[in-house]
């Protein structure tokens, strides 16, 4: 599943605590606990512009060429899909919603 890009690292963790503990299989345990990766532009693109603009500042500095600073706006959209974006596709967004190249 995680080769799949169904569910992240931490959610396979969270899948085999299920699975050891004798609640179902893995994919019951994804269904049941509602693991899935959030991939759909959507979503995502609502999380991103709820973290830029909580941290202009943040949006600013990658305009201004400084990518790193980006991981504190992927960190707000983590959050706010409890940790289940898809961190690939969301740097691709804030990048392309910012007009800058990565």
């Amino acid at each position: 599943m995680v080769e799949d890009g169904k569910i992240n690292n931490k959610m396979a963790t969270e899948v085999l605590d299920g699975v050891l503990a004798g609640e179902g299989t893995p994919a019951e345990i994804v269904a049941k606990r509602g693991l899935a990766v959030v991939s759909d532009d959507g979503p995502l693109l609502e999380a991103i512009d709820a973290a830029l603009a909580a941290q202009p500042d943040v949006a600013d500095k990658i305009r201004a060429g400084k990518l790193q600073a980006i991981g504190a706006i992927v960190g707000g959209v983590m959050k706010a899909t409890r940790g289940q974006a898809d961190a690939g596709r969301v740097k691709e967004l804030i990048l392309a919603k910012l007009g800058v190249e990565g």
